[in-house]
């Protein structure tokens, strides 16, 4: 599986991981979750780790670049479906500058 829609399929999972991995540790240290919380949440991050060398990108620094990107926009999806928060239009605006970065780094043609 390769090209920009395998890129943004595993992006979208590598931040569904890295962002369930990292809300397991803030239930534990900030909302009093039990400890047992922290054994999916590694390997959450684990698999958000491997996930992400999955992205087809000339170079880590640059896969990782994009990734920030969705990253963002997933978060923002997150707040609203996991924590009840809806994001306001300044969330949603930063998330799209984001996202346009994203495809910048990722569409952009290289010399």
């Amino acid at each position: 599986m390769t090209g920009p829609l395998a890129s943004a399929l595993f992006f979208a999972l590598a931040a569904l991981a890295e962002i369930a991995g990292c809300f397991a540790v803030w239930a534990v240290v900030r909302s009093g979750a039990s400890l047992f919380w922290l054994a999916p949440g590694i390997a959450s991050l684990v698999a958000f780790a491997g996930l992400l060398t999955q992205v087809e990108a000339t170079a880590a620094g640059r896969a990782y670049a994009a990734y920030g990107g969705v990253y963002v926009a997933a978060s923002l999806g997150w707040l609203w479906a996991v924590e009840g928060v809806r994001p306001d239009r300044w969330d949603l605006a930063g998330g799209l500058v984001c996202l346009a970065g994203t495809a910048i780094i990722l569409l952009g043609p290289r010399g």
